[in-house]
């Protein structure tokens, strides 16, 4: 059982009332520390799946953490990740746009960081770490993808309207199956850009597949997303549609052994 910090309540996706405990998670990777947020719900037997979050470039936020509780209400223990170190958010977009800038800089670095969130969400008793998946949002979804191009092992990996854009030195082989949730008219991520992961997986990934939402852009699964004229606008039914397909993409790689 995990240490409680607090207890929520919540009605998950199925309607049912759950006990949704969190906890903070200190980790490193050995060069910087960094604290993230563990959610399960107790009433589950252990082992179980795993599913790592990886926040958006604004730093891990109410938003993460309402998914996790979404996910952890499902059954899954999540570990919603700290990539900025010490639990780190930005205050306005000039500054979230200088962090994520930094790492994007250094892609080994986030990377690295990213292998570590792993490492410690497999390291918690309750989890299977041979069942793992992990899922992340606009800079989290290049974060992810990137965690996949290290060649390390998990199951599956989610990305949510991310930037695809591989970093200099990539894996030869991409372990997890994939899946990438999409909004066509995403301007960070054109479809030439879309078109070139495409020929990525198809060379290391076994197992991969990709949904594009018309009509829907970046960001399309942030309510608070309200920029159209920038292409960053929340899409209720995209939001729904891709919340469902992942829902059946875990069911899919992560219940069995």
């Amino acid at each position: 059982m995990l240490p409680q910090d607090r207890t929520i309540r919540i009605d998950s996706l199925s309607g049912y009332e759950k006990m949704i405990m969190i906890q903070p998670c200190r980790y490193t990777d050995g060069h910087d520390s960094f604290l993230g947020k563990l959610f399960c719900d107790d009433r589950y037997a252990a082992p179980r799946a795993g599913i790592l979050i990886a926040h958006a470039f604004g730093g891990l936020g109410s938003f993460e953490e309402e998914r996790a509780k979404e996910l952890a209400a499902e059954g899954y223990i999540v570990l919603a990740a700290d990539y900025y170190g010490d639990g780190k958010r930005a205050t306005d977009s000039n500054e979230a746009n200088a962090l994520m800038t930094e790492l994007n800089a250094n892609r080994d670095v986030f990377a690295r960081r990213m292998i570590a969130a792993l490492d410690e969400l497999k390291r918690q008793d309750n989890v299977d770490p041979n069942r793992v998946g992990a899922i992340g949002f606009c800079l989290g979804g290049k974060a992810i993808l990137d965690l996949a191009r290290t060649g390390q092992e998990f199951r599956a990996a989610v990305s949510f309207h991310g930037v695809y854009d591989p970093p200099a030195n990539t894996t030869s082989r991409i372990v997890p199956s994939i899946l990438i949730l999409h909004g066509w008219d995403d301007p960070l991520s054109r479809p030439d850009s879309v078109l070139a992961l495409a020929a990525e997986l198809t060379a290391k990934c076994d197992d991969w597949q990709l949904a594009a939402f018309g009509h829907t852009g970046h960001s399309y699964t942030n309510p608070a997303a309200q920029m159209p004229e920038q292409g960053m606008f929340y899409s209720q039914l995209a939001t729904e549609r891709s919340w469902k397909a992942m829902l059946a993409f875990f069911q899919e790689t992560l219940t069995h052994d």
